[in-house]
């Protein structure tokens, strides 16, 4: 699946992952392929990922919007 993280400035990353872990208003939850379509309210946290070289990182925001559709998980932040 893809995985884009978009700020109002660039885009942070985008590339192929294996899971992606998120910080949502209701408590973390975790995305993996075939997804189900939801949009999600983040707060601030860390979203972890796993690349397709089996990689993990992540990234801190401070809160933003998750979108996952088809594959692809976008997330906007601020």
């Amino acid at each position: 699946m893809t995985l884009k993280i978009i700020s109002a400035q660039q885009i942070e990353y985008e590339g192929e992952v294996t899971s992606v872990t998120l910080p949502g208003a209701l408590g973390m939850f975790q995305v993996l392929n075939n997804h189900a379509a939801l949009i999600a309210a983040l707060t601030t946290g860390k979203v972890t990922y796993v690349t397709s070289d089996n990689q993990t990182a992540e990234q801190t925001i401070e809160g933003g919007i998750a979108d996952i559709k088809d594959n692809v998980v976008s997330v906007c932040i601020y």
